[in-house]
């Protein structure tokens, strides 16, 4: 069931059945036979698809234009002592519930060429905001970054998709985007905004507000789309007191998740730090956008975690919380990233992120498709004395980051 806008009533599909007369001694069944060899239409859009998951190391960024900020591209001149001293290793995964579609214009350009043309843009991401390449990846409804000292999820509220000119999937998008490059101009000085101490964990909240007000401005007439989205993220912010630290400021509001998993001989000790959930009521989180009450300044909760080397960070859509529960979370991530070191010697660490954020994904599909699991969406319904079964059939998205100390004379 898709999540709730504020204020509606929820929309659910149930089947309907034909009570058999008391004489019969079974149910009336009805078979369907075709003379074609048509395949029939799955009802969920997957018999035309991968069943593997889209996945990579760190989100694409598309060839800068005049018209990209300065902010966006790459600085291969940046002085080492402007550089964090610790980086994000990353791996991403995501499933989207049903294929996903298209943003409109102008958001979305046409490739240009054709195949054989050497100047062809064919393969290239055609998702543009003010003549600027959108920085992440969709997957339904959700957005992606990966980047090596910020991660983001973003999951827009499907029950837009119901609507007339409702494009969640733009609003989660456009959010994380102008959100990616606000935290990058902080982080190189590119923006006059103080660090305003512990309490706005150097201007990432402040940072999310100006994204959700250009958001807001793209999406506004002539090209009024409407949405809404939860919001997550977790940005690497230098050394820490203390030898071998760092602090890592997380971000939220809504459903998503964010933990931060430290390799441990205890599954229960393993899990350092997650955040909370946060509903108006359930099935309908707090969240960003059209008609919405909630804002970053009020509703954001900001929380300072101190992280080491070899912490792996996670930030998920509901879509894979919803289906596993976090002890399941950590004990996949850790047995992935074993097997892979065991099967992959020597070979990039981000690679094992990859790898681990696919099992996640995959394990959690699994659930999802499964109408007679048990999951935490469950649970939570019948706590909600709704009578809820299976997982829930939803996008799943998950960035995966291991923190790392960046070598000397690494950009």
């Amino acid at each position: 069931m898709p999540a709730r806008i504020p204020g509606s009533i929820a929309v659910r599909s149930y089947q309907a059945y034909i009570a058999s007369p008391l004489t019969l001694p079974k149910p009336l069944r009805i078979q369907l036979f075709h003379t074609t060899t048509t395949r029939l239409r799955d009802p969920h859009g997957q018999s035309n698809r991968s069943r593997n998951p889209q996945s990579g190391l760190s989100t694409p960024i598309s060839e800068p234009s005049e018209a990209t900020p300065s902010s966006l591209k790459a600085k291969p001149d940046t002085a080492p002592s402007t550089l964090s001293p610790f980086l994000f290793r990353t791996g991403y995964a995501a499933w989207p519930k049903r294929p996903p579609r298209p943003f409109p214009p102008p958001f979305f350009s046409p490739p240009s060429g054709s195949f054989s043309d050497p100047l062809s843009t064919h393969n290239r991401s055609h998702d543009r905001v003010n003549g600027v390449p959108i920085l992440g990846v969709t997957n339904g409804d959700d957005a992606l970054f990966a980047g090596e000292r910020f991660l983001c999820v973003n999951d827009g509220v499907g029950a837009w998709g119901l609507k007339d000119r409702g494009c969640a999937g733009l609003w989660s998008r456009l959010v994380g985007h102008f959100w990616a490059g606000e935290v990058e101009g902080l982080a190189q000085g590119e923006k006059d905004v103080e660090k305003e101490g512990e309490g706005n964990g150097g201007g990432v909240v402040g940072a999310l507000s100006r994204a959700f007000e250009k958001t807001k401005e793209a999406l506004s007439e002539p090209n009024a789309w409407l949405g809404t989205t939860t919001v997550s993220s977790a940005l690497l912010d230098g050394a820490a007191e203390g030898e071998g630290k760092a602090v890592l400021w997380v971000t939220q509001l809504g459903d998503c998740k964010v933990m931060v998993v430290r390799p441990s001989a205890s599954i229960e000790e393993n899990i350092i730090f997650r955040t909370e959930e946060q509903y108006h009521y359930f099935d309908c989180p707090r969240q960003l956008g059209t008609n919405s009450p909630d804002t970053p300044e009020i509703n954001a909760v900001l929380d300072k975690v101190q992280v080491e080397e070899g912490d792996i960070v996670l930030a998920m859509s509901d879509g894979v919380t919803d289906n596993l529960w976090e002890h399941e979370i950590a004990r996949i991530l850790l047995e992935a990233r074993d097997k892979w070191a065991q099967e992959h010697a020597g070979e990039a660490v981000a690679g094992s992120m990859k790898y681990a954020a696919r099992e996640i994904v995959l394990e959690a599909r699994k659930i999802a498709e499964d109408v007679f699991a048990e999951s935490p969406y469950m649970e939570k319904g019948v706590e909600e004395g709704l009578a809820i079964e299976g997982g829930k059939r939803d996008d799943i998205s998950v960035v995966v980051g291991i923190v790392e100390r960046r070598k000397e004379g690494a950009g």
